[in-house]
């Protein structure tokens, strides 16, 4: 919309600073010319007679200069008000509850940047509010589920016998442990949706090397380095293991013990890869969509454990350096998860959420 206002914008300046310059120089031209005849004048009154007509011609002139200065004058401020007022009117309009509206973009040039530029920061404002009212009402959710289930406990209790006292209090033990790493999760899936990334060069083989490392040690399964890349990339190297791992730690939980997960990095021109492969009961297509979204687990079972923000942490990191991450079928059965990252990475988030933040307004709703 500024770019068509432009066109008309500078027909006015340009007619409004004609006009105004044509007004001077009439004053200037008259004013000279009026100097001269009263100097000459004053040495000769005589000629007084001869000047009046043009002295009465001059001051018409010099009335109807300083009217069309006026009025010039009147429209250009008139059109800059009421701009003024049409944008001042429109966010005194704005609410937290509706940050939809967007100050008009079709005054002056100036304003008209001025005005996209608060509406670009809308935008932004608007994503972030908007990712905060979710995730509120996703915690929402998740607390429902262990607050009901250590109050019911709490309520059929019987204080008078020992092992009822002792099975309630590992319950509640158990749930408050589950809060705890749902405060955990969010804090680090908050920490992921920021641009404040420490990017700098890693050494894709280096960082594969000391992700076969880290993965070793997590039991019940044989952990295999299938494919090493080499090469350089720019990112967050423990940000990208932080993810690398998570997907690993998902893998174990939803594989069958002693089966084998691989783990893997390529890369080409384009991109860098890096992926974990496991033989597990896989994905269904139908549900691929929804397994990086907060919380949804897509049908899978719950008893493996965990706050169900894992992925979706891994598809924070991924979109903070610029990439995504994706699931597909691993040969012979079970799911592989890729992390896809160009070269040079990079992407901002909306400001961060806090956890703290989160259970407040969560439990005063």
């Amino acid at each position: 919309m500024a770019r068509s206002q432009r066109p008309s914008t500078a027909r006015r300046r340009i007619v409004t600073g004609s006009t105004v310059a044509c007004a001077v120089a009439l004053a200037l031209v008259g004013g000279v010319t009026f100097t001269v005849q009263a100097v000459g004048v004053w040495n000769d009154p005589a000629r007084l007679d001869d000047l009046l007509l043009p002295m009465v011609v001059f001051g018409a002139a010099s009335l109807v200069a300083i009217g069309i200065v006026a009025i010039v004058g009147w429209y250009v401020v008139g059109a800059a008000v009421r701009s003024i007022e049409g944008v001042r009117t429109a966010a005194e309009s704005m609410t937290l509850g509706d940050l939809s509206r967007r100050l008009p973009s079709d005054g002056e040039h100036g304003l008209a940047e001025l005005s996209q530029t608060v509406n670009s920061m809308l935008d932004r404002l608007e994503g972030s509010v908007d990712s905060h009212r979710q995730l509120l009402d996703d915690v929402r959710h998740e607390l429902k589920t262990p607050i009901t289930i250590v109050r019911g406990h709490l309520e059929i209790m019987d204080a008078f016998d020992q092992a009822d006292v002792d099975a309630t209090r590992a319950i509640g033990i158990a749930e408050l442990d589950r809060l705890s790493r749902l405060v955990e999760d969010i804090d680090l899936l908050a920490a992921a949706e920021t641009d404040t990334y420490e990017h700098g060069d890693i050494d894709l083989a280096v960082l594969t090397a000391r992700m076969g490392d880290m993965v070793a040690v997590i039991p019940g399964h044989d952990w295999r380095v299938a494919a090493r890349a080499t090469g350089r990339m720019r990112g967050d190297a423990d940000r990208l293991l932080q993810a690398w791992l998570q997907l690993a730690d998902n893998a174990a939980k939803y594989s069958p013990e002693t089966t084998p997960i691989e783990i893997g990095s390529e890369t080409d021109a384009v991109e860098v890869r890096l992926w974990v492969r496991d033989h597990g009961p896989g994905v269904p297509p139908a549900m691929r969509h929804r397994i990086f979204r907060r919380f949804d687990r897509a049908g899978r079972r719950r008893s493996v454990g965990g706050s169900g923000l894992g992925l979706a942490i891994v598809d924070a990191i991924a979109k903070g350096h610029g990439g995504r991450c994706e699931v597909s079928d691993s040969p012979g059965g079970g799911a592989t998860f890729t992390i896809h990252v160009p070269h040079t990475s990079g992407a901002a988030y909306p400001a961060p959420v806090r956890a703290d933040d989160v259970i407040h307004q969560g439990g005063s709703r």
